[in-house]
């Protein structure tokens, strides 16, 4: 039990820097991209500054959120704190579905008044730059996804991911209104921003429902819990099977059917060795077990 609340504690500082680091580097695009589209007046540079300014905002959002669902459970929350985390999740999808109706109503307008881009060039070499440094922070949230499962760490790098598609949209947008005076391409692109800011959105309301909601794991994950529990060799069957997420953590109850004539110590002994396992398969897990003499017969 030491080694596991290292291991959380060594979790929980990744989802920490993981969050810090979305703030510097959101607030970091928000800089260039504001000289750049005051220099361009391009709408796809627009779209892909408010993107960073709500970006930030979320990830303002989300480290509050992470504070909050980091604080141990205490005897008012047992479960812990971290339905903060997709609480988090639904005030993210707010701000972005909001900027994507603004660039809409901004597209429009461009449609029917296309301008010419002016100073293109430093307008393409931000855009570069920031895909870079985007994909830089990415590769780090799957490292820290990877490690501590966090909701709101995964909802953070699903944005980002987005951005940079939507980073190499625009570049191929600027290249055409540059190059080939194709000067439609801006708000065209733009609105194909919007487009997939909102499918973004949904994703994200449909994952921190679920969290709310108590939505068991998807059966892959539940067939893997009871795989590894029968791999047990004392164990004869089990059910009652009942797996929920809350932000970082996942929580798993069962009832394990063993051998009737079993003392309570050693069925005791069983149930902490099927612990063991599921715990290395889900790390920042909180399971309880109950023992059942075998024959009970109820579904999983």
């Amino acid at each position: 039990m030491e080694q596991k609340s290292v291991a959380d504690e060594m979790n929980n500082g990744l989802v920490r820097n993981a969050s810090y680091a979305s703030v510097i580097i959101a607030s970091i695009l928000i800089v260039i991209k504001l000289v750049a589209y005051l220099a361009t007046h391009s709408v796809v540079l627009l779209a892909s500054l408010i993107d960073s300014l709500l970006d930030v905002a979320a990830s303002f959002v989300n480290l509050i959120a992470i504070r909050q669902a980091l604080v141990p459970a205490d005897d008012e929350h047992r479960f812990g704190h971290g339905k903060a985390e997709p609480l988090a999740g639904l005030a993210q999808s707010a701000f972005i579905a909001g900027s994507a109706l603004f660039l809409i109503v901004e597209s429009g307008d461009r449609l029917f008044n296309p301008r010419v881009i002016e100073h293109g060039t430093l307008g393409l070499a931000v855009m570069v730059i920031s895909t870079l440094l985007t994909i830089a922070l990415v590769v780090y949230q799957r490292h820290v996804i990877n490690k501590a499962h966090s909701i709101a760490i995964k909802a953070d790098s699903l944005h980002y991911v987005g951005d940079i598609l939507v980073n190499l949209s625009i570049i191929v947008a600027l290249v055409l209104s540059l190059f080939l005076e194709w000067y439609i391409a801006d708000p065209l692109f733009a609105l194909g921003v919007a487009a997939y800011v909102l499918y973004n959105a949904w994703e994200i309301v449909k994952v921190s429902l679920d969290q709310l909601m108590d939505r068991e794991l998807p059966d892959e994950e539940r067939n893997r819990i009871i795989k590894i529990a029968l791999a047990h060799p004392e164990v004869r069957n089990i059910h009652e099977l009942r797996t929920r997420t809350s932000g970082y953590m996942t929580f798993i109850q069962m009832h394990l059917e063993m051998d009737p004539t079993l003392t309570l110590v050693k069925a005791h002994q069983i149930s902490d060795e099927v612990e063991t396992e599921i715990h290395k398969a889900f790390s920042n897990s909180e399971i309880i077990i109950h023992e059942d003499p075998v024959g009970l017969e109820r579904k999983c």
